[in-house]
């Protein structure tokens, strides 16, 4: 079989509002797919962009249309600018996750605005989007896609635990792939860390100076969500309407916030990966995502658990979700699955994001 090459743009944008991420990825399928990360960057949202992505949760229907439109136009410049820093000159498509606003594939919706005719029309390249609209119209939960480039690209870890805004992970159990969200996690630190004006607890230097405090650590603990073992996933309603609420009703110093929270993420990461464990020598689970970075998190979970964690170069922590939505576009692009039924409940495997042509 002759090698397929592809060049692609990956864009992402997490909920714990860190910035856009961008990366310019070659992929080579010669039997397997393998990747070469050529060029990356973070663009840091402006004051003014972090306020209207955090009050969109709660704007008006025709003001939600409009930020679409203005999200598609500035994530449409800062790909044009990518390009021009990067002397980027072979491009097959751009692969955009946009920015999640609503996800609530219980009551059959999910939004992820960066309107993506308006990427197409100021970049003049062919575009792939709107990744999760289709699995949760086929009953899915649209979320983790994430495993489907854990499964194809980084096979040699048992796991692959992503740390960002909320907790995923995905291994493969009696043949197939499974994956889910475990908890939230810089989310939430982060909306703690901003009311004394810092944007994250580096290193978790703060959390690790603080007080655990057990009441709140138990009943963060005894949440109905983690007992729920069917395909499920988190999004802002979780924090907003439960999690923030019964921690600001303990009226905690942040460093004892931030330490409870860390524990309290610990001890539910911990939890599925010992459960999870098989008897082998190469039971390694890969960590990327901002959290990996937080050396306090860390040290917790690896007290907890007796699997091998690895964490991999910076690079790899900080663009693995725009790397592999760039891959959900390869798939697509070649009309093959980059949804999986086993991993977010959906009818059907399938291959989802909807294609606009310049």
């Amino acid at each position: 079989m002759k090698n397929k090459i592809w060049y692609v743009i990956g864009v992402m944008s997490g909920t714990s509002l860190d910035g856009v991420d961008l990366v310019y990825t070659k992929f080579i399928k010669d039997n397997e797919y393998s990747f070469e990360i050529l060029k990356t960057e973070t663009v840091n949202y402006s004051e003014k962009w972090k306020k209207l992505l955090i009050e969109a949760f709660n704007y008006s229907g025709e003001k939600l249309v409009k930020l679409n439109v203005d999200y598609g136009n500035l994530l449409g410049d800062l790909i044009n600018k990518f390009i021009h820093k990067n002397n980027i000159k072979k491009i097959d498509f751009i692969a955009s996750h946009g920015h999640t606003i609503f996800h609530q594939p219980e009551k059959n919706y999910t939004l992820q605005i960066g309107n993506g005719a308006e990427i197409t029309a100021e970049t003049k390249i062919k575009l792939i989007c709107d990744f999760r609209i289709q699995d949760v119209a086929l009953g899915g939960q649209g979320a983790p896609l994430v495993p489907i480039g854990d499964q194809h690209l980084f096979n040699d870890y048992r796991y692959c635990l992503n740390l960002g805004g909320f907790s995923n992970i995905s291994f493969d159990k009696d043949g197939e792939r499974v994956a889910f969200d475990i908890c939230p996690v810089n989310i939430v630190m982060n909306h703690y860390t901003r009311k004394i004006g810092k944007e994250f607890d580096d290193g978790g230097k703060m959390a690790s100076g603080g007080i655990l405090n057990n009441n709140l650590l138990s009943e963060l603990n005894n949440l109905p969500f983690y007992k729920d073992d069917k395909p499920k996933s988190l999004g802002y309603e979780f924090i907003a309407d439960t999690v923030i609420p019964i921690i600001d009703k303990y009226n905690l110093p942040i460093k004892d916030i931030l330490r409870t929270f860390i524990e309290h993420v610990a001890i539910q990461l911990a939890d599925v990966l010992n459960r999870n464990s098989i008897m082998m020598k190469v039971n390694k689970v890969l960590i990327t995502g901002g959290g990996a970075f937080n050396d306090f998190l860390i040290k917790r979970l690896k007290s907890l658990t007796s699997v091998n964690v690895i964490i991999p170069d910076k690079e790899i922590i900080d663009f693995k979700e725009a790397l592999i939505f760039a891959f959900l576009g390869v798939l697509k692009d070649q009309n093959e699955v980059n949804c999986l039924k086993s991993v977010t409940g959906a009818r059907k495997d399938h291959s989802s994001g909807v294609v606009y042509e310049f």
